[in-house]
């Protein structure tokens, strides 16, 4: 069952120092282990991205004395600050058996709604977006989290899918979801259709 809480670590890397960056970060987890955690590599770029699954607020406390050991190692090697988000699960259109997606892949999601819109827009996705993600194959896995601490608030859908990002692409290229993502643009996101964020990114341990 997806985790109720999941901290989104997002930083960039110096061209060439992914790899690198990627093996002191996996072995400092590697001393500190918690159940889930998970790196990623941005499919086009040196971007990386640590998932990590929360129970229970208390939990949060524990966590700060590592992100301080990952800064002391990995600094110099990067070419931004660490983005830390904290996101709480809402609902999960295809859920997993796990606190995360154990799929080769996985893809942020990410759009602001207008306040005074969101209960309508949670009606509106139930039959529009999910309904397209339930049918299409290519998804694995689709959960729906809120942002409750962050730079970019709002709604984050965390997918996993295993096939070539060129073919999960599919599903939210074809002309039925061009259209449910000219609907929201039009009605419930901030920025219109500009406001849409996806970014994919592939587990760093296949």
């Amino acid at each position: 069952m997806s985790a109720t809480l999941l901290i989104l670590t997002e930083v960039g890397v110096a061209p060439g120092r992914a790899e690198d960056v990627l093996a002191r970060w996996s072995e400092l987890n590697e001393k500190e282990p918690l159940a889930g955690r998970t790196l990623f590599r941005s499919a086009d770029g040196d971007d990386l991205l640590e998932i990590t699954p929360v129970e229970d607020y208390a939990d949060l406390d524990a966590l700060s004395p590592g992100w301080r050991r990952l800064w002391d190692t990995v600094s110099a090697d990067l070419v931004s600050d660490f983005r830390r988000q904290l996101l709480e699960f809402v609902e999960a259109p295809k859920d997993t058996a796990d606190p995360l997606p154990k799929t080769r892949y996985v893809q942020l999601r990410y759009i602001e709604v207008k306040p005074k819109e969101y209960a309508a827009y949670r009606e509106w996705r139930e039959n529009t977006i999910f309904e397209v993600v339930r049918r299409a194959e290519p998804v694995t896995t689709f959960l729906a989290y809120h942002t409750l601490l962050s730079s970019r608030p709002g709604v984050m859908f965390v997918t996993g899918f295993d096939c070539e990002p060129e073919d999960y692409q599919k599903v939210f290229t074809s002309a039925e979801y061009q259209d449910i993502v000219q609907q929201a643009g039009d009605r419930f996101i901030v920025g219109g259709e500009g406001g849409l964020y996806t970014r994919v990114y592939q587990r760093a341990d296949v």
